[in-house]
């Protein structure tokens, strides 16, 4: 029996990338909550984990040589548990270099960028239209991209992998970032897919009553969180 991870956690699309993969992957762990909202990513004993103040950031007990070792950056986790777990992470270096490159094609672009869209759509202190053009267009540049790729293969590295994960969470939100799914049928139609898998919609529920408990009852709230509007 595998001892459980430890997951240091919010619902937000960067933390629902690890849930996902737990989900999926069938690992146990356990969450530890990690309130944005209270700035608990700023206490000292998280900082050790997460030097960066940002979570999601994991603790395994069961470590390379038996030791407990802890991970930060959501891409960096996905790596960790893909290998360690061997599920959703290619072994051959082909299929892996395919899953690698939209993992990182997300963790820099897709994510900043639709967060930045959030930030300036929705809760910058002013409506700044020369940032709502930046970000929304880049935006729809990505999910042209996504698009295109999708065209090409049911899933971004080709099978269902920790790329998917990786960028669900964001896609989730595409309303929020002006963008409308119609416009990229491949897109939706992965979208759809990824979201109807039992795994997925499992690791986006964690913690879904607990950021209730602080008012923030819906993604839009939470975001305004993630993105600026209770930024410390």
């Amino acid at each position: 029996m595998t001892t459980p991870i430890e997951l240091f956690y919010w619902p937000t699309p960067n933390g629902y990338k690890i849930t996902i993969y737990l989900e999926e992957a069938g690992v146990p762990y356990n969450v530890n909550y990690v309130n944005i909202g209270k700035g608990d990513q700023f206490k000292p004993e998280f900082l050790k984990i997460s030097p960066n103040n940002r979570m999601p950031a994991i603790v395994d007990p069961e470590g390379p040589g038996g030791e407990p070792v802890s991970v930060f950056e959501s891409g960096a986790i996905l790596q960790y548990l893909g290998r360690k777990f061997k599920k959703f992470y290619p072994e051959t270096e082909r299929e892996r270099v395919a899953v690698e490159e939209w993992l990182f094609w997300q963790v820099g672009g897709l994510g900043p960028m639709a967060g930045q869209a959030h930030h300036f759509r929705n809760y910058a202190p002013e409506k700044i239209a020369y940032g709502i053009d930046r970000y929304t267009n880049e935006v729809n540049r990505l999910y042209g991209v996504m698009n295109t790729r999708l065209g090409e293969a049911d899933y971004l590295g080709g099978d269902y992998s920790i790329a998917d994960m990786a960028s669900i969470g964001w896609v989730r939100s595409y309303e929020a970032q002006g963008q409308n799914l119609d416009d990229f049928p491949n897109l939706k139609r992965w979208y759809e897919a990824v979201m109807a898998r039992p795994a997925v919609k499992a690791g986006i529920a964690v913690g879904q009553e607990e950021r209730a408990r602080m008012n923030l009852a819906s993604d839009k709230d939470a975001q305004s969180v993630l993105f600026g509007q209770k930024a410390r």
